[in-house]
């Protein structure tokens, strides 16, 4: 494609990426994602002191899953930060919460999936939110996934740099994060009550889930983007038959379920109920 490349990159190398990641994670990369894709897996084929890209997806199929998370963290965005899209948040308090303690007062039970957690901060959100608003006695969860596991663990152990906080008021910081001294300073750590409801795990979207409960809630905001239409479709039918009756579906700014699925109803920008 380009010969002042420090790698050989055909039009055989880019199919070959496109095929393999469409067929493992489900993520569609068209033409314009070219040079996109040899920018990114060119940093990992120098790291890995490879040759070429030949040599490269060799190795990738050889490695199996463990190199194809590496490949997928390369050419998608992990950008987040706690109350993104803070109008979901304010739903989910004001109105989602209070219609699950009248619906679920039998169980007291609440099932948030964050699904593409990513590093964490939307999972920690919703589990302030919950923390906030759902009396005690209730057993409110959050179950939160990602393709990779290295994000996972980040959410998991829960500490960040405290520019991450940027949209999180003073009380919530005071109340939900611990500030980091001497070697730590200028990190947080989640307090351990908050982590407590958040139960966190590896799940690819297009294989099984082993997600056993009912979900009243599903934010999968900002990972449909990479995906073709019709596995977007199948991903959305599968969340319609995980949620509860009149269950919720949250999904990122720049997605919308219009001709993809027609199991939810839109509520507002972005915020699906799940239809009788």
């Amino acid at each position: 494609m380009n010969s002042e490349r420090e790698f050989e990159y055909t039009e055989t190398d880019f199919l070959r990426v496109k095929n393999l990641v469409y067929n493992f994670a489900g993520i569609d990369l068209n033409e314009s994602k070219k040079n996109l894709v040899y920018n990114r897996l060119a940093k990992r084929i120098r790291f890995l002191q490879q040759d070429s890209f030949d040599e490269y997806l060799n190795y990738v199929e050889a490695q199996g899953e463990a190199e194809f998370i590496h490949l997928i963290n390369a050419i998608t965005t992990n950008l987040t930060f706690f109350f993104r899209e803070n109008h979901h948040f304010e739903f989910l308090a004001e109105t989602v919460i209070p219609e699950l303690l009248q619906k679920n007062q039998t169980t007291k039970k609440i099932r948030v999936w964050s699904a593409g957690c990513s590093t964490g901060e939307e999972p920690y959100s919703i589990a302030i939110v919950l923390k906030e608003a759902v009396p005690p006695g209730w057993d409110a969860k959050v179950i939160a996934t990602d393709l990779d596991t290295n994000v996972v663990n980040t959410a998991s152990n829960g500490v960040y740099k405290i520019d991450r906080l940027k949209g999180v008021s003073e009380t919530r910081k005071k109340n939900w994060f611990m500030r980091g001294k001497g070697s730590n300073d200028g990190y947080v750590k989640v307090k351990p009550d908050l982590q407590s409801i958040i139960e966190f795990g590896q799940i690819n979207l297009m294989n099984e889930w082993p997600i056993k409960d009912q979900i009243d809630v599903i934010f999968c905001r900002n990972v449909v983007i990479y995906f073709d239409k019709e596995t977007q479709s199948k991903l959305f039918n599968r969340y319609a038959d995980l949620l509860r009756e009149k269950g919720y579906l949250f999904v990122g700014h720049s997605e919308s379920l219009y001709k993809v699925c027609d199991r939810f109803e839109l509520l507002g920008k972005t915020i699906y109920q799940k239809k009788d």
